[in-house]
């Protein structure tokens, strides 16, 4: 029970930073994304290789 309880929350955890991150570049400027080359239209792409790789 114990090992499916972990599971659980690592799996929530991880779901908790997709969000955080993807949010994240959703919301940057147009500036703020051109300066860091990227397109905010990838914020979900970019967001699930950052948590699940």
């Amino acid at each position: 029970m114990l090992n499916l309880m972990t599971r659980l929350r690592d799996a929530a955890d991880k779901h908790a930073a997709y969000r955080r991150i993807r949010d994240e570049i959703a919301n940057l400027s147009d500036a703020e994304a051109l300066d860091l080359g990227i397109f905010r239209g990838d914020a979900e792409r970019m967001a699930r290789k950052a948590v699940w790789g």
